[in-house]
């Protein structure tokens, strides 16, 4: 009896927000494999803010997605058989795969690049899609190659409770950082001081100045920024940044449900960038190899050592995916937003 395997697909392209109505669903049967390929049933999926942005039809460093067709996403999956030599039944695997069920591949995801084997006594399998996977490594990018965080200085980091910034904080503070995040509600804020060890948290939502709010946090400056957010926290931090400070662009999230014609100007005080020799760069995690795979041996002790501490929220079942996409791009999540799609 062949498998039914339950999609997710694009229906239409967002104009604003992204809403239900943007998805539907199908269910194809499984086919047999041909030589060289493998079916994989698809364990965990990651949904992360940079998949908004394909879903519009505009160029960038990775391809749209296609109206009609399925999504694409991080995925764990298990190997249910094989006929690639590469790869044995009961392997555990990460790639970028369709927001499906089960996949069936030459042994590389849907974007080219070939599946990696993952140890599942390592660390909880979600973990490969968060704290020790494209998450982990853009925190780890971002703070160390980009940002050059060095003991003793300030770093500040925004949406700090998400995936990616409550482990830059955690980065920073292993390395010897005051460390100060930003983020949404007091729930969020005592989780980043209280659990994370963060020195200082802001709530955004709750201030009547981010430029004052950040002065308050930083009364010698901000030398190190991982900035994800974009908007007027963002400018009060450019203007409160140290001489020869470093700024790593990593996300935008502010603007990613905002029409082109209704985005704010700004941000504003860039001036600031050029009297104080301040370096902004923005990057993509995968154009760092060699920082990707340091992170997951730095990670990899860290977590033994009990100096990485990591928080997941975990939707069930492939038709939630896109709720928890949206719930994601709204800061409904608290730390990674992952997808449950079936038993490993």
């Amino acid at each position: 009896m062949s498998l039914q395997n339950k999609r997710v697909l694009l229906a239409s392209r967002p104009d604003g927000w992204v809403s239900d109505e943007n998805f539907t669903y199908d269910t194809v049967d499984v086919p047999d494999l041909a030589e060289g390929q493998v079916l994989l049933q698809n364990v965990y999926m990651s949904v992360d803010p940079y998949m908004r942005a394909r879903m519009n039809d505009a160029k960038s460093y990775i391809p749209p997605f296609q109206i009609g067709a399925p999504l694409q996403a991080g995925m764990v999956a298990k190997v249910l058989a094989s006929r690639n030599a590469n790869y044995s039944e009961g392997d555990y695997v990460v790639g970028m795969l369709n927001w499906e069920q089960y996949s069936i591949t030459d042994g590389n995801g849907v974007d080219g690049t070939a599946l990696r084997k993952i140890d599942p006594n390592l660390a909880p399998l979600s973990y490969h899609l968060g704290i020790l996977g494209m998450p982990g490594m853009t925190a780890w990018v971002g703070t160390k190659v980009i940002g050059e965080a060095k003991e003793g200085e300030n770093l500040f980091v925004t949406a700090a409770s998400g995936a990616v910034g409550s482990v830059v904080g955690q980065i920073g503070k292993n390395l010897g950082c005051r460390v100060v995040g930003s983020a949404g509600g007091p729930e969020k804020v005592a989780f980043l001081k209280e659990e994370l060890g963060f020195d200082e948290a802001i709530d955004y939502k709750n201030v009547a100045s981010p430029h004052k709010a950040v002065r308050q946090a930083f009364p010698d400056m901000i030398d190190v920024l991982f900035e994800n957010v974009g908007g007027p926290m963002f400018e009060a931090a450019i203007m409160n940044m140290n001489f020869m400070g470093r700024i790593a662009l990593c996300g935008m999230i502010a603007d990613y449900n905002t029409k082109p014609s209704e985005m704010e100007p700004g941000p504003r005080g860039l001036f600031t960038l050029i009297g104080r020799n301040i370096k902004m760069q923005g990057f993509i995690v995968f154009n760092y190899q060699e920082g990707c795979a340091e992170w997951v041996q730095v990670a990899s002790g860290w977590l033994k050592e009990g100096k990485l501490k990591y928080k997941e929220t975990v939707a069930e079942g492939i038709e939630n995916a896109p709720d928890a996409f949206i719930g994601m791009l709204k800061g409904k999540n608290f730390g990674k937003q992952v997808v449950k799609i079936s038993d490993a």
